[in-house]
């Protein structure tokens, strides 16, 4: 249950951001990307990051991996957290919202690359961890 509930929240929060990037905090897209990406945050300091480096990932990289995991997760929480206060009123001296959505999309758009790169060049089937199973059989 655990592991299909980070995938559903996963894709559901990244289709949301991407929504928002383009449209702005449209109310109705800005509380289910808020309330999915902060779900997700939660549920991952419940019970913990369900990723890991991978036996194939070595060196800096495999040292730097749990800590570029929870960083996304600490910009996802902040940025839906910031969404969140927005909706309700608030407000902040900060960047915009729609500046964090493409700062946290950018961010996204590396974490990809990064797991599109293992999944290929190391083989290790880093994209069956959040793609749903029906979708192992095209990676």
């Amino acid at each position: 249950m655990r592991r299909k509930a980070t995938i559903a929240l996963h894709w559901l929060t990244l289709v949301l951001l991407i929504l928002l990037v383009a449209g702005g905090p449209i109310p109705v897209i800005a509380w289910a990307f808020a309330l999915s990406g902060l779900t997700m945050c939660l549920l991952a300091l419940a019970q913990g990051l369900m990723n890991g480096p991978g036996p194939k990932l070595e060196g800096a990289m495999r040292s730097a991996h749990p800590w570029l995991s929870r960083a996304m997760y600490a910009a996802l929480g902040i940025v839906t957290a910031l969404t969140a206060w927005s909706q309700l009123g608030g407000t902040w001296s900060g960047p915009s919202l729609p500046d964090l959505y493409f700062y946290l999309m950018s961010a996204s758009s590396l974490h990809a690359i990064f797991h599109l790169w293992r999944h290929t060049a190391l083989g290790d089937g880093a994209l069956h961890r959040m793609t749903p199973t029906s979708t192992h059989k095209l990676l």
